[in-house]
């Protein structure tokens, strides 16, 4: 990960179609390789810095597949910093082992990066600012101090003084690091100025594709540069294409790049300054777009309203808008002609449940349980656990409305919920298995709160409500090993119990949860 300052990190940087990769080749490949990026007085570092060596790690040195294309100063940074922050992470892995050899060789290494990464960097770039030169200036002092000092270390024998050396590097490193971080927020931040002022002055369609194609690209390397790309104006010039009638064709793109940048609290901030929310409804409410870019749309308002987001409670200008969004995310899942969009219009509903109460009751008015509870048998839109993820949390939310019991008995909704506490995933995957605990653990809470109406508590029992509960108690298997589904099937069970039904089945229950605990 890329350090950058304040303690946040920019994940392993890659762009499309020109990805980096990891070789495992002999040393004399490796310098090889590397001689297509190196400049001529750099071969003699690169060679210092790569001995044949038997070690085991030492096949694992990292270079790129390829140098950075010609005059394109991101894609350089990207490439350029993704290599050294990974050495700077693999020095400070092996100065924790006292492996001083490699210490050395990667520092000098290292060194090698830096000064390639200012040097074609400053190639290919506008005039550096003064800020930015004084700080390369410090980071290629740091660089030439870390190789000068683990040299050093390489001829000491005494353990106490090697001790204090080793913080020494320690610090040095550290150092190091920060200047690292500055300087690369600083060019990046030069580069999304231009790609911004870029997007801003353009009136062709096909400069603009390729300038939000651009950003949105970089939107994919993490937070660190969504807050960089939403404090240079980012926001700002997106909503400015999605408000262009002769850039309707862009408006899939600009908003699949604007859901992208409000995954931090600064693109949420900027979208409320230039009234996105209003522009975003005026989107999904117009029938003549075409559904891709109102499930983008869609996407966006799912983004914005995330309970994961504390900003999200402050969007005033979306209370003002909320009845149309929820009234055209309605429609947009009733006729979704595919899973992606049926799950970024369910995804939104869901969010903007937690965002406010009153989005339940005009739910319940837009006849809402029936529409999800239809899609559920539809394979066409509701195919995943993370879309049925997105309709039972709807579901459970809306449950605590007392009218909501009497729609979920009449869309036969208690054999559908109880369904869902099958949920078991297909692939494996960690993603896949975490969202069928989700499935199952909103399904027991929502079961759980429709009880207390008598009419879903008989329809449950009715249905073996409780031998599925106790199978799920008894099989850390069957609740993909949960402890957050065995307390929600818990206390579905005790909601039971209170309506009179099944007391010695849930005894049963219970005493077999006692013994395992003690167990």
């Amino acid at each position: 990960m890329m350090a950058l300052p304040g303690g946040h990190h920019l994940d392993s940087v890659t762009l499309p179609g020109q990805r980096l990769h990891l070789m495992q080749v002999d040393s004399v490949q490796r310098w090889m390789e590397d001689l297509k990026l190196m400049t001529e007085c750099e071969c003699m570092c690169v060679l210092q810095a790569k001995p044949i060596s038997l070690e085991e790690d030492a096949q694992g040195d990292l270079i790129l597949a390829g140098g950075p294309g010609p005059g394109d100063p991101l894609q350089l940074l990207l490439k350029r910093g993704w290599v050294i922050s990974t050495e700077l992470r693999r020095i400070g892995q092996k100065l924790a082992q006292d492996r001083w050899a490699r210490v050395h060789s990667m520092s000098v290494r290292l060194t090698c990066h830096a000064r390639s990464m200012v040097s074609e960097y400053s190639a290919v770039s506008r005039n550096s600012s003064k800020e930015m030169g004084q700080i390369e200036k410090l980071l290629m002092e740091k660089c030439s101090e870390l190789s000068a000092v683990t040299e050093r270390c390489l001829q000491v024998e005494n353990e106490h003084v090697l001790k204090s050396m080793k913080a020494c590097v320690s610090e040095t490193l550290s150092m190091l690091g920060q200047h690292f971080g500055q300087l690369l927020e600083l060019a990046l931040t030069r580069e999304v100025q231009a790609l911004v002022r870029k997007i801003d002055a353009s009136d062709n369609i096909y400069t603009t594709e390729s300038t939000t194609g651009n950003l949105f690209s970089l939107t994919q390397e993490g937070a660190p540069l969504c807050r960089i790309i939403a404090k240079e104006g980012g926001v700002v010039a997106l909503f400015k294409i999605c408000r262009q009638d002769t850039f309707r064709c862009l408006y899939p793109q600009a908003l699949r790049t604007l859901a992208s940048i409000c995954c931090v609290e600064e693109g949420v901030h900027q979208l409320e300054k230039v009234d996105g929310v209003l522009c975003l409804a005026d989107i999904l409410t117009d029938d003549s777009h075409s559904e891709a870019t109102r499930a983008e749309a869609a996407a966006v308002v799912a983004q914005v309203t995330s309970p994961h987001l504390p900003v999200t409670q402050h969007l005033s200008s979306f209370m003002e808008s909320m009845e149309e969004i929820v009234t055209a995310l309605v429609k947009l899942c009733q006729e979704a002609s595919s899973g992606e969009v049926f799950l970024l219009a369910s995804a939104a509903l869901a969010n903007i449940t937690f965002f406010d109460t009153m989005a339940c009751e005009m739910l319940l008015q837009l006849n809402a349980i029936r529409v999800l509870l239809e899609a559920c048998s539809d394979k066409q839109r509701v195919d995943t656990p993370y879309t049925r993820d997105q309709i039972v949390t709807i579901l459970a939310n809306m449950s605590v409305l007392e009218q909501c019991a009497s729609d979920i008995i009449q869309e036969n909704g208690v054999q559908l919920i109880m369904g869902m506490l099958s949920e078991k995933p297909r692939s494996g995957t960690p993603a896949e298995v975490a969202a069928c605990e989700r499935v199952q653990q909103k399904a027991a809470v929502t079961l759980a709160r429709l009880s207390r109406d008598p009419d879903v508590a008989r329809e449950a029992v009715r249905l073996s409500c409780m031998s599925r509960l106790i199978e799920l108690c008894r099989s850390p298997s069957e609740r993909n090993s949960s402890d957050a589904v065995l307390v929600a099937c818990l206390a579905m069970g005790i909601q039971l119990q209170v309506k009179k039904t099944k007391i010695s089945a849930l005894l049963w229950l219970l005493f077999w949860y006692v013994q395992g605990c003690s167990a």
